[in-house]
C-alpha cells in the first residue's frame, strides 16, 4: 500500500516545542545533514512573537538525545543590510553540501514586507554562518539546491507565485548568485484534488542511478480546508528541468494524532532528507508543531515510482 512506503519513527515526534531551551511556540520544518559524526537539524522555530528563526540541533543516532543550541544560527539581523528583506522571519532550511566547495549551503525563506524571498547562507561547522542575502525576489520560497554541479551550472529547485500558480520550477547558476534559465519541472494540477492547489519543492534531491529523487508536497483545498500530502518525482541526472516520472497518488498523509493539532492541521511537509546506507531518512515538520520522522527503502521509492503515473 502506498502508506507503507515510509514507516514513521515510533519515537515521534522526536522534537516538540518543550524542548527548545528558551521561549519559543512551535519548532517544525528542519533541514538535515550528517556532519561531524551527527545528524544536523536546522529547526525552524517560531517565536512567540510569531517570528520564525533556524536553530541547530544534533543527534548521534538521529532520532533522540539531541542537543539543541540555545541560540539560534540563522535569525532577523537588525545590524545587517539584508534585514529589510528577513525582518519578518527566516524559515524551513534546506541543506545541500557541496563537496566541490567543501561546505554546506542552506537554502531558507526570507520573509518581510515585500514577501517571501529566497535567500542563502553558507557554513562549514555550524556554528558560524556566512549569509549570502536574497538571491531570487518575492513571491518565491521552497527552494531546494542539488548538491553538485550538473553540466557546469550549480541547479536549484524553487516555487514562484503567478497569480493563482504555483509550481516547481528549476533555474541554474554559474556561481551561486546569478540564477537564470528558468524552467517549470512539476506543475501544480488544479482543481479540487490531490496537488490542486499548488506543490513546492521538499527535501534537497538525492542522487540515484535512476535520476534525482525528489520528494515534494502537495495541497488539496478540501471543505474541511487545506490538506499537505507528500509526494514523488524523478528528474534527469543531466537535465534536472526534465521530469522523468512522477506518483500518480499521494504517498505520505496526516494520519498520526501528532500530525493533527497545531497551527496548521492536516499539514507534513519535508524540508529535508539524508540517504543513510539503503534507507532514505526524512525528517518533516507535522502540523508546523513539531519534528517526526519517517523512513523507506531507497529502492522501494524507486520501484514505485518507475512504476505509477
Amino acid at each position: 500500500m502506498i502508506e507503507e512506503l515510509f514507516e514513521r519513527s515510533p519515537h515521534n515526534p522526536l522534537i516538540t516545542v518543550d524542548q527548545i531551551p528558551y521561549p519559543a511556540e512551535a519548532a517544525f520544518n528542519p533541514g538535515v545533514v550528517e556532519h561531524a559524526g551527527r545528524v544536523v537539524l536546522l529547526l525552524r522555530v517560531k517565536d512567540r512573537d510569531g517570528i520564525s528563526h533556524l536553530t541547530v540541533a544534533r543527534s548521534r543516532n538521529g532520532v533522540d538525545n539531541w542537543q539543541i543550541e540555545r541560540m539560534p544560527l540563522i535569525s532577523p539581523d537588525p545590524r545587517s543590510a539584508e534585514h529589510r528583506y528577513e525582518e519578518y522571519g527566516c524559515e524551513d532550511a534546506r541543506i545541500s553540501y557541496l563537496p566541490e566547495l567543501s561546505l554546506y549551503a542552506i537554502c531558507y525563506t526570507a520573509v518581510s514586507a515585500f514577501g517571501p524571498g529566497v535567500a542563502i547562507a553558507t557554513t562549514r561547522d555550524f556554528t558560524t554562518v556566512c549569509k549570502m542575502g536574497l538571491i531570487l525576489p518575492p513571491n518565491n520560497k521552497d527552494a531546494a539546491l542539488f548538491p553538485r554541479r550538473i553540466n557546469d551550472r550549480w541547479f536549484m529547485l524553487h516555487r514562484p507565485v503567478s497569480g493563482d500558480l504555483e509550481y516547481i520550477w528549476s533555474t541554474c547558476s554559474p556561481d551561486l548568485v546569478h540564477w537564470g534559465d528558468p524552467r517549470c519541472l512539476l506543475p501544480e494540477k488544479g482543481g479540487l484534488g490531490r496537488d490542486g492547489a499548488r506543490v513546492g519543492a521538499g527535501s534537497p534531491p538525492i542522487e540515484t542511478q535512476a535520476g534525482w529523487l525528489l520528494i515534494y508536497h502537495g495541497v488539496e483545498s478540501t471543505a474541511g480546508g487545506a490538506m499537505h500530502r507528500l509526494g514523488l518525482a524523478l528528474a534527469d541526472l543531466q537535465n534536472p528541468a526534465k521530469l522523468l516520472s512522477r506518483t500518480a497518488a499521494w504517498v505520505m498523509s496526516s494520519q498520526e494524532a501528532y500530525e493533527h493539532p497545531g497551527d496548521v492541521a492536516k499539514v507534513i511537509r519535508t524540508c529535508g532528507a539524508i540517504l543513510r546506507g539503503d534507507e532514505v531518512w526524512m525528517y518533516y515538520g507535522a502540523a508546523d508543531a513539531c519534528v517526526c520522522l519517517a523512513r523507506a527503502k531507497l529502492s522501494k521509492l524507486l520501484d514505485y515510482l518507475q512504476s505509477t503515473e
